[in-house]
């Protein structure tokens, strides 16, 4: 997940409405609350959440971030308001790739997310991103919590990984928790998205369904007394979770994480410009036809969501009301994680934004949706970086001379144009803030085939797995079908093979592919990065042998601009909208004809359909000597006859 530009698009929200709709969603009833008997077995729960924190530590108004030291403040007052019951959860991708966090790992000792948020949650679940930079510092960031959390992901298996098994062992890491608060037991169940193995770098940590890993926490907590339970998951999108309820039973409440989705009614204050995807809770029935509050909130810490549900005695949910909570920047900063956090991290943080390594004539397109959707100009760049970098380095590795160079769109991270002007240090890192490294293989043409058509599958949806692509041009047809494959699992072949590749040709002009078919010929030398080289976006490489280079893609790009760009990138060489190194053909459209009738001549014909007369030669010009029914062909432009099938031009 990464925060998305600030209003939501009108589709992605009607698709989450058509789901949820599908799944016996009931709109809540805003922040008002239904009427309750009084009765001295009720109990009042407050939950208080926030999700996809990801690392934006650091305020920046221009990109409506408060930072966390607004976010811990406005969090602690939520705590100290509410009733007797109080539990406060977040449902994962609690740190991410960026400047800030290269900023933590270069030091000792916990990491800045880690130091910020301690003393906050009762219990925290994981998301994609704990897991991108590898089980070490997921271990890390968890060790950092001062004093300790128990943080849950109720469906993955870390025996294959020692040092997150030792906090399985201590009872850091599980399943499901629980909370006492109010004299009462709070269940916790956490999840993570089963596509984990194939859009982070987990390693051995095994992933299994979500579904049966969370009723077998369920069946442990209730056979523990606990009737009370809160799933937080993070799927990927409050609608995975909206249909994950319709199957669920004996769940509670559901918190949702991954998907940057605004609940929100009338009058709170979340970000209340944007449309929401709907309000704050949705109500989903669950496999049992319970109604179920589904909640979540935009991340960045921009947001806390707040649900009040008052139980019977039995456990069953009676009432409920909920608003979406902005982080006011406002809002005083807390204290100690002010001097702790913000101050050293941001001089830090300014430090390496001072160091310019470079000038764009040109604006650089890093926008989510151009590289996860095109060819972009900042796309091409890094392409460009990472067979550069190769091509450098071959002698040095015994490596043949590169051909292409392909980076996936989910590795570029800004989700901004960068206006021309100078190019910091600072940029390659919001770019490029991964570990993850350079490196070269000969690949089979069917190989190089095969991942291109993993690559565009998602078209016209938005996939981390599309290309940028340097040292050969392709064009695909978006309207063919999609290779089908199994993302949730191994990525193998799950249907149909998939036919939108049309043409991929390298830059000297060797064919690859044609009209969909691969050309016999020899391997080609691909550079990509170790994360798709692994298998990472089921890129089908993970059996071929790499070459690693010792250079991350974050220093390929600085040098690339630096040294072998001379320090000037410029408009001629990468220019706006990018240079159709990949472009989506249309189909062509079926053709348009007319039979002809009794007193029908071409120049009636084009007065009627083309709406002129004087265009009658364009049809005597596309239809000149084709062979009608009856065998005979149009010679004549003033004989046509009864019955003929005529073409008409496509405008």
């Amino acid at each position: 997940m990464t925060i998305s530009t600030p209003r939501k698009s009108v589709l992605a929200l009607a698709a989450v409405a058509l789901l949820a709709a599908t799944a016996a969603l009931v709109p809540a009833a805003g922040a008002q609350e239904t009427p309750v008997p009084i009765s001295a077995d009720t109990f009042s729960l407050t939950i208080l959440h926030n999700n996809d924190g990801e690392s934006k530590l650091l305020p920046d108004e221009d990109a409506g971030l408060p930072g966390v030291a607004r976010f811990v403040t406005q969090m602690k007052e939520l705590q100290a308001a509410a009733a007797a019951g109080v539990v406060t959860l977040t449902s994962g991708d609690n740190f991410l790739a960026s400047q800030e966090l290269n900023v933590s790992l270069a030091r000792d000792g916990a990491l800045y997310d880690s130091i910020a948020l301690s003393g906050l949650y009762d219990a925290m679940a994981l998301g994609n991103h704990d897991f991108d930079l590898g089980p070490e510092v997921t271990a890390r960031f968890i060790e950092g919590f001062d004093p300790a959390v128990t943080f849950l992901s109720a469906n993955t298996d870390f025996s294959g990984e020692p040092v997150l098994q030792a906090l399985v062992d201590s009872g850091v890491l599980a399943g499901s928790t629980v909370v006492e608060t109010g004299g009462q037991q709070i269940g916790v169940i956490g999840a993570v998205t089963p596509q984990l193995r194939n859009i982070s770098t987990p390693r051995n940590v095994v992933v299994s369904g979500v579904l049966a890993a969370v009723q077998a926490e369920v069946a442990s907590l209730t056979e523990a007394g606990v009737n009370k339970i809160i799933l937080v998951s993070h799927l990927q999108g409050v609608s995975e979770e909206v249909a994950l309820v319709a199957d669920l039973a004996g769940v509670d409440v559901v918190i949702a994480g991954g998907g940057d989705d605004l609940l929100r009614n009338e009058g709170d204050t979340c970000m209340p410009d944007d449309e929401p995807a709907g309000p704050y809770p949705m109500l989903v029935a669950d496999s049992t036809g319970t109604d179920v509050p589904v909640i979540t909130a935009p991340g960045g810490y921009r947001c806390i969501g707040a649900l009040t549900v008052v139980f019977d005695g039995n456990g069953s949910i009676v009432s409920h009301s909920g608003r979406s909570v902005g982080v006011s920047f406002a809002t005083t900063p807390d204290a100690a994680v002010q001097s702790s956090v913000i101050e050293p991290l941001a001089a830090a943080v300014a430090e390496i934004d001072a160091d310019v390594i470079g000038t764009s004539e040109v604006d650089l397109d890093g926008r989510r949706a151009s590289v996860r959707t095109g060819s972009s100009n900042q796309g091409n760049l890094h392409a460009d970086a990472l067979r550069a970098t190769a091509a450098n380095l071959a002698a040095d590795f015994g490596t043949p001379m590169p051909d292409v160079a392909i980076q996936n769109g989910g590795g570029i991270r800004n989700d901004a144009v960068i206006p021309a002007g100078p190019i910091t240090a600072g940029d390659t890192w919001d770019i490029a803030p991964f570990r993850n490294f350079v490196v070269v293989a000969e690949v089979s043409r069917d190989t190089l085939h095969v991942l291109l058509e993993q690559a565009v599958d998602r078209i016209p949806g938005a996939g981390g797995q599309f290309p940028q692509v340097s040292g050969f041009r392709f064009t695909y047809d978006p309207s063919a079908p999609a290779r089908e494959t199994d993302r949730a699992g191994d990525c193998s072949l799950a249907g149909d093979p998939g036919s939108r590749i049309r043409d991929v040709t390298l830059d000297d002009g060797t064919a690859i592919v044609r009209d969909g078919a691969v050309v016999p010929g020899d391997a080609v030398v691909l550079v990509t990065i170790d994360f798709l080289a692994n298998g990472g976006d089921c890129y089908p490489l993970a059996d071929i042998e790499f070459t690693k280079l010792g250079v991350s893609y974050q220093q390929a790009l600085a040098n690339y601009i630096s040294e072998d760009l001379g320090g000037t990138i410029t408009a001629a060489d990468y220019p706006e909208g990018g240079d159709n190194r990949i472009v989506a053909v249309e189909a062509e459209p079926e053709p348009v004809t007319v039979t002809v009738q009794r007193g029908d001549s071409l120049w009636r014909l084009a007065r009627i359909h083309l709406g002129s007369g004087d265009r009658w030669p364009e049809i005597f010009d596309l239809n000149r000597g084709r062979v009608q029914p009856d065998g005979r062909a149009l010679r004549n432009p003033h004989l046509i006859q009864i019955g003929w099938v005529l073409e008409l031009p496509a405008s």
